[in-house]
């Protein structure tokens, strides 16, 4: 614990949504939602307009669309909110060294390492100073919480929000804790908290009482202890600038069980694929291979299997992932999909006998491209190095295939510019034609395959060459006045409100 409140945690307002918000200025002052989309869909950030009906993270997309049924409900568009955190983040080292990111939205930084002086006054007028500039390069809002320790900088920021900044000095910390719940404490989830909570253990002070002795007894040595000294306030955890990653994964849940072995195979192929490609990005090679199946009745399996070194060959991962599914039942159905890569090296050891299939194949579609007749199609398996779901994805990319427009998303139509989509659905696509730095803009309806529309890009949420005011949310922040309502999203022809089309 240090004498000054020298550890600083961020953590952006509602990011996702927020983020939403100022890119698409219709949707200022109300609420938005966004995560998946599909029956099984997932929130991933709600705006402060949707959580006042109850909605919030982690929530079940069909019990938030109960709640608050005429929130505007989008995809995450990812590559804007990356955008927008690399902005953050490199605000945060300017502060100092020793940054540690949790998320895209959240970290943890020491400012006594980057020279601020171990005072209150000095980190609340740092803090301060950060909270404008983000607002200025970003124009949105982060909460800014500034403690001794990392556990107690993390539950300020709790407290700030939406878009402020709370200190908590030092020796106020068992008073502030004695109240809150248990799960505020770090490493307490819900296994830990029901064990808690069968003791009779549900406040911090309650868990302070109950003496280290009687946690070890509850949760083992390791956890208890640890445990004893969160809830007197103690916190020695470093903020840790690079954190090792310790295995790369990707998965999927589908809205309707998979009960189809062929059609299970080829999302395994798929997702191995995907995990490469995320694997390779990180600079990254491994050698467990794992595989997650979790069936119709939320019953969850991981399979798992070594190899010989680390590797980042997609047709290793693949081939590894099918030998995994082998071995597990999916006749009864599956709802969720996962492939994941552990063990993981900054090298690749050459598979040898990857490579020697990988030759004979290339060999083999060689030959029978060769062998076939001009004009004819190749013979089945013949595919060369592309993996088994390559031939569905070529089907799904057909240009005779309708087009899918999800909503939130990016387009551009050569008429009428940049906008993006409401709704979709009997085959039209409602639009609407703004940006982020204009008012709200006009909505019009398109055939899905209009060769006029097409997937646009994220517009960066200040206007560029515009200033620090000329962001959206520069003056529009959480509780600002919706936006008017004469044009309220219609359906694509049926004169009702869409906010979503799965």
């Amino acid at each position: 614990m240090r004498a000054a409140p020298t550890i600083l945690h961020l953590d952006m307002d509602a990011f996702f949504a927020a983020a939403e918000q100022a890119a698409k200025p219709s949707l200022r002052g109300k609420p938005v939602i966004v995560g998946g989309l599909g029956p099984r869909g997932v929130v991933a950030t709600a705006s402060y307009e949707a959580r006042v009906f109850g909605v919030h993270s982690a929530m079940a997309m069909a019990q938030a669309r109960r709640l608050c049924p005429n929130a505007a409900y989008l995809t995450p568009r990812f590559t804007l909110y990356r955008r927008v955190s690399d902005a953050v983040m490199t605000l945060l080292h300017t502060l100092s060294p020793l940054v540690e990111p949790l998320s895209l939205d959240e970290a943890f930084v020491d400012l006594e390492a980057g020279g601020t002086e171990p005072s209150a006054g000095a980190a609340r007028a740092v803090g301060e100073r950060l909270r404008a500039e983000i607002r200025a390069v970003t124009g949105l809002t982060g909460s800014v919480g500034l403690a001794g320790s990392k556990m107690l900088a993390k539950i300020a920021s709790e407290r700030a929000k939406p878009d402020g900044l709370v200190v908590i000095e030092p020796g106020t910390e068992r008073e502030l804790l004695a109240p809150l719940s248990v799960r505020t404490l770090p490493g307490v989830g819900p296994a830990t908290a029901e064990a808690l909570r069968r003791a009779g253990i549900h406040t911090v002070l309650e868990t302070r009482e109950a003496g280290e002795a009687e946690l070890v007894r509850l949760l083992g040595r390791a956890h208890g202890a640890s445990l004893y000294l969160m809830a007197c306030g103690r916190d020695e955890r470093p903020v840790v600038a690079e954190r090792d990653t310790k295995s790369v994964s990707v998965e999927d849940t589908f809205d309707v069980d998979l009960t189809d072995r062929t059609r299970v195979q080829l999302e395994v192929a798929r997702l191995a694929d995907r995990c490469v490609g995320r694997l390779r990005a990180a600079g990254h090679s491994g050698r467990t291979i794992v595989l997650k199946v979790r069936r119709y009745d939320f019953s969850t399996m991981t399979r798992s299997e070594t190899l010989r070194g680390p590797t980042d060959d997609p047709a290793v991962v693949r081939e590894a992932a099918a030998r995994l599914l082998e071995g597990v039942d999916t006749t009864a159905g599956v709802r969720l999909l996962g492939v994941g890569v552990s063990g993981l090296a900054d090298f690749t050891q050459e598979d040898l006998f990857a490579q020697a299939a990988q030759a004979a194949q290339a060999a083999e579609a060689a030959r029978a491209a060769h062998e076939a007749p001009e004009g004819g199609e190749a013979a089945p398996g013949g595919g060369g190095s592309e993996g088994p779901g390559a031939g569905a994805e070529r089907a799904a990319e057909h240009p005779g295939a309708p087009r899918r427009w999800l909503p939130g998303t990016d387009v551009r139509h050569s008429e009428f510019g940049e906008g993006w989509v409401q709704g979709s659905g009997v085959g039209r696509v409602t639009v609407r034609f703004e940006t982020p730095w204009s008012g709200p803009g006009r909505v019009r309806t398109f055939a899905v395959d209009d060769p006029a529309l097409e997937p646009g890009e994220p517009l960066p949420l200040l206007e560029p060459g515009g200033g620090a005011g000329a962001g959206p949310a520069a003056s529009d922040g959480p509780g600002a006045a919706a936006a008017p309502d004469a044009d309220r999203v219609q359906g694509p022809g049926r004169g009702q409100p869409v906010t979503s089309s799965p």
